[in-house]
């Protein structure tokens, strides 16, 4: 039996209703909070009242975008101001990442960028975080329980990680009924980028008993789920794809990414793209990219056949399968990498960056700038 660890948050609530468990929750860990939320606060007021009801003094901190230095910087400083002892976060990833962000460095003394990777020292934090509760409203980034944080720097054009061991939320509750309704091309790329999230560790180098038993179910499951979401508003389908989400997290906590998402960060970085769609648009030419790398196929082989099934080819082979996804995403309104903004300029600078990312680490096959530039470019 292969050794492996596996660290994870210190305690999951997943299920439709779940989320009424928080504010005792929160209120049984602390009492001074800060609420991280999205643009529109008016999504978590009830949370908020619920909070108070407790007797919890509450500061809310909005979220309107993917979290860059500066937005992490106000958080600090407002969570010191009001002297929070507990963030929480109620959003979307970006809103998770921000939150997450800000309880670590709220008692930190050295700058942010000195703990950041790439473009800075990648220093462990000098202070444990402060205890942070992720309550996700979309199925897609797994933030809710990684250890990490990704965060732009816009002077570098560069999206990078704040990583810390004790950045695993002291709480993560998963209540599928958070991301009802959500739009649908949303749904879509978050969707995808759940699915990728379950691919990616289960065929890396860093793959585990305990990551595979996480990944063999969530596949299937993610591809049927999506396209039940892409057809009507299927709460079962929600349940589904929440479930695939966290396992995702789970998943690529434990045993990496690959380069999917190592062309994901420079590119968002360079372009400011939404993240789960570049991961969606390129998920397909990677798997084809990687197959034609390896000798043994054998769990590329098995990926192919998954998503070949879900679209009734269970014989695909990963080209074929791989051909079945991307026309299907095309379909459902997933733009291609020129449409999201990504001139060649960016996808040239992004397989130079892309080497040193920490996701490419894991990846199955080695990925030269070439072929990741030839993946952009199946990609559009």
């Amino acid at each position: 039996m292969q050794s492996f660890a596996f660290a994870t948050a210190t305690e999951i609530m997943f299920g439709r209703g779940s989320a009424d468990a928080a504010p005792a929750a929160v209120s049984g860990l602390a009492r001074t909070v800060l609420l991280v939320h999205g643009s529109n606060p008016a999504r978590s007021a009830g949370l908020r009242a619920r909070l108070e009801a407790e007797g919890c003094a509450v500061t809310g901190f909005a979220v309107a975008r993917e979290p860059d230095m500066a937005l992490i910087e106000a958080g600090v400083t407002a969570a010191r101001d009001a002297g929070v002892k507990i963030v929480v976060a109620m959003g979307g990833g970006a809103v998770i990442d921000a939150g997450k962000a800000i309880a670590a460095m709220v008692p930190a003394r050295r700058p942010m960028l000195d703990h950041l990777e790439v473009v800075g020292q990648g220093l462990p934090l000098d202070h444990p975080p402060l205890p942070f509760v992720a309550m996700p409203t979309t199925a897609g980034t797994g933030a809710e329980v990684t250890r990490n944080a990704v965060i732009a720097v816009p002077d570098q054009r560069r999206k990078v990680s704040l990583r810390d061991v004790r950045m695993l939320p002291r709480l993560a509750i998963v209540d599928p009924a958070l991301t009802d309704g959500c739009p649908r091309g949303v749904t879509l790329a978050s969707g995808l980028d759940a699915i990728t999230q379950v691919i990616e560790p289960y065929v890396g180098t860093r793959a585990n008993p305990m990551t595979d038993a996480l990944c063999r179910d969530a596949i299937p499951r993610g591809l049927a789920a999506i396209r039940r979401l892409m057809k009507a508003e299927d709460p079962a389908a929600r349940d589904e794809m929440a479930w695939v989400s966290l396992c995702g997290g789970l998943a690529l906590a434990n045993a990496g990414l690959g380069a999917v998402h190592g062309l994901a960060g420079p590119l968002g970085g360079l372009s400011g793209a939404a993240h789960g769609a570049i991961c969606g648009v390129l998920l397909p030419h990677v798997l084809v990219a990687n197959r034609r790398k390896v000798h043994d196929g054998g769990r590329l082989d098995q990926v192919g056949r998954w998503i070949g099934a879900a679209f009734c080819r269970p014989e695909a082979t990963v080209d074929q399968a791989a051909a079945l996804l991307a026309e299907w995403s095309r379909g459902c309104g997933l733009s291609s990498l020129a449409e999201l903004g990504i001139d060649r300029g960016a996808q040239q600078a992004a397989a130079e960056a892309a080497a040193m990312s920490s996701s490419m680490k894991a990846n199955p096959a080695p990925l030269a700038a070439a072929d990741l530039r030839a993946v952009m470019e199946a990609s559009g």
